[in-house]
């Protein structure tokens, strides 16, 4: 888990990075298929899809996850092992991202038609079945293995200061 706000920055840029990155190309590709524009949607919708994210992740979703985890959740079974403590704040930020991001994308392609809240319902579903193992299996150990190659690598020492004569 990171340990500070720089850690945090870089953590949720690869998780967001990447979950964004395929999570759109799997939107696009059950609303459209894989055309010849298929690419070009995904890498035109990326940079606002990603902001988005980044803002739900730091801002709404990350904050509540952790508040209600470690107020209402956490128990000794899970303080013995870091990795049930990961698991289970990763369930629940992919349950929060996918209801936030599942709205975004209807109102980016005005998706309203029909029942509002079937559509939604359908989209939240599809988006959770893709999310969550994609979270789980892939994107969730790559984010952790570059998060604890950042944390092993040793800071910068400072030079000492010596106290110097002046003439």
């Amino acid at each position: 888990m990171p340990r500070n706000f720089k850690e945090e920055l870089l953590f949720t840029a690869v998780m967001a990075g990447l979950m964004v990155l395929v999570m759109a190309g799997y939107n696009i590709a059950l609303a459209d298929g894989f055309g010849h524009h298929f690419i070009r949607e995904v890498l035109v919708g990326y940079p606002l899809a990603l902001l988005v994210a980044a803002i739900c992740d730091l801002g709404i979703i990350g904050p509540g996850v952790k508040y209600l985890f470690f107020h209402y959740i956490i128990n000794d079974y899970m303080k013995k092992k870091q990795i049930r403590i990961a698991l289970t704040i990763s369930v629940m930020m992919v349950a929060g991202m996918v209801t936030l991001m599942s709205l975004f994308g209807m109102v980016v392609t005005q998706n309203f038609g029909g029942n509002v809240f079937l559509t939604y319902l359908h989209t939240w579903i599809f988006n959770l079945f893709m999310a969550l193992p994609l979270q789980l299996l892939i994107v969730g150990p790559i984010a952790r293995k570059i998060l604890s190659l950042v944390q092993k690598v040793p800071a910068p020492e400072q030079p000492l200061e010596t106290e110097t004569s002046k003439d």
